[in-house]
């Protein structure tokens, strides 16, 4: 089976990126793109990001999980510790996070080091979730194999409450991503996009322009 995808293309006109504008620290930057993301364009969920790590066997995977927190101390997300990404991160730390927000032609690239946040945080996290999200959590044992679709909602039936007093799971939890680089890109006319490329060194943040 073969399609020419060749027809889809079309210009960016909706933004630049230029030094004058630009913040000392990049987390200024990414909360300024976020608030537009999440005012301004059509994305459903703009804290959803492709998060990439290393498996087992050096393969690289990528999931699209949800940001839950920003700042300057790193980004966060949650996740199942005994999950396929669970056991990657736990292997090899380094992780990339890319945002892509069509509407408004952006993107943002994150790498950095992953590490679990507080039991308390993972708690906090845990308990801001609906009912059914907690319930799915403790019962989905993620990335093992299930025989149908029956099983796993025979499960939720089983461990059904109709109140909020659900545990957090000790295998599910949040982490943490120390960001090393970030890589903002915005497009413009004729593909000559805008990359600027923040770095970390020493605690301190310097950029430059990339080729597009």
């Amino acid at each position: 089976m073969s399609k020419d995808l060749s027809r889809y293309r079309k210009e960016y006109l909706k933004g630049v990126l230029i030094e004058e504008d630009l913040p000392e620290n990049p987390i200024k930057l990414f909360s300024d793109w976020f608030i537009n993301a999440d005012s301004k364009s059509n994305e459903i969920e703009p804290n959803a990001m492709s998060l990439s790590a290393i498996d087992l066997n050096g393969v690289p995977i990528t999931r699209v999980v949800l940001l839950k927190k920003f700042s300057n101390d790193g980004f966060v997300f949650c996740t199942n510790y005994s999950s396929t990404k669970g056991k990657s991160i736990t292997k090899n730390p380094n992780v990339c996070m890319s945002f892509f927000w069509s509407s408004i032609e952006q993107q943002v690239i994150i790498n950095g080091m992953a590490s679990k946040v507080s039991e308390a945080d993972s708690d906090n996290y845990f308990n801001s979730r609906p009912i059914g999200s907690r319930l799915g959590a403790i019962i989905s044992n993620q990335s093992e194999i299930i025989p149908s679709r029956e099983y796993l909602e025979n499960k939720l039936k089983k461990n059904n409450q109709e109140n909020n007093s659900v545990k957090r799971p000790k295998n599910w939890g949040g982490y943490i991503v120390d960001p090393t680089s970030i890589e903002f890109w915005q497009g413009r006319e004729n593909r000559l996009h805008d990359r600027i490329l923040y770095k970390k060194e020493n605690n301190i943040w310097n950029y430059v322009r990339l080729s597009p």
